[in-house]
């Protein structure tokens, strides 16, 4: 296990579509195995105004004033590959990770630069979901806000930023990676099954005269 390490990365984007839209911010935390932190950076993307829709615009905060110093993306990648150790596998970890990875690759290939992360991904509302099982807690999304805010770390909405996030979904899964402590399964099953019964014979007293009958 101590030849993996992690970066937790979040990207900001113009849009949804890689082929459409283009990167806007990255930001990354380096991690080794136990998730101690090695290094951290961010980086603001020469982004094509034609490819950054209004909605995705007013939910980054990208502003071309603001970005007026970004740096092209080869650069970006260049630097970005630059701070991975080279004796390590670096997965890459976050919050929807694959969206992410989907658009870095995609970058690479354009820019005709090595992709320099391993191929599996570390998702964190996969960890988040796998806790709500052991805890015997039900979730009503799998958002890096309600991860987040079930683990008492933000109340409130969650600006969109590059850096914040990626620290925010770290947090988040030392947070409940430090509670999956182990219970018996029976114990879980049997308590998940009776809040079923406990929703469905709600839903049945809810019911009008007739219905369900």
């Amino acid at each position: 296990m101590a030849k993996f390490a992690f970066a937790f990365l979040d990207c900001e984007f113009g849009g949804l579509d890689p082929e459409l839209h283009d990167i806007t911010e990255i930001g990354v935390i380096l991690t080794d195995y136990r998730l101690v932190e090695l290094a951290a950076q961010e980086w603001k993307i020469r982004s094509r105004p034609e490819r950054i829709t209004p909605e995705a615009a007013e939910i980054s905060g990208y502003d071309e004033k603001l970005w007026a110093d970004a740096l092209p993306i080869r650069q970006v990648l260049t630097e970005f590959a630059s701070l991975l150790p080279a004796d390590k596998t670096v997965v890459p970890a976050g919050q929807n990770v694959r969206m992410d990875v989907n658009f870095i690759e995609r970058a690479y290939k354009s820019c005709e630069l090595p992709y320099p992360f391993d191929y599996h991904v570390i998702d964190l509302a996969t960890l988040f979901y796998s806790w709500s099982l052991v805890a015997g807690e039900t979730v009503s999304a799998l958002s890096l806000r309600q991860a987040a805010t079930t683990a008492g770390l933000v109340e409130g909405n969650v600006p969109h930023r590059a850096m914040a996030d990626a620290r925010l979904t770290l947090d988040a899964f030392r947070h409940y990676i430090g509670r999956l402590a182990p219970r018996d399964p029976a114990e879980v099953v049997s308590r998940l099954a009776s809040e079923a019964g406990v929703e469905k014979a709600s839903a049945a007293d809810a019911a009008p005269p007739g219905e369900g009958s």
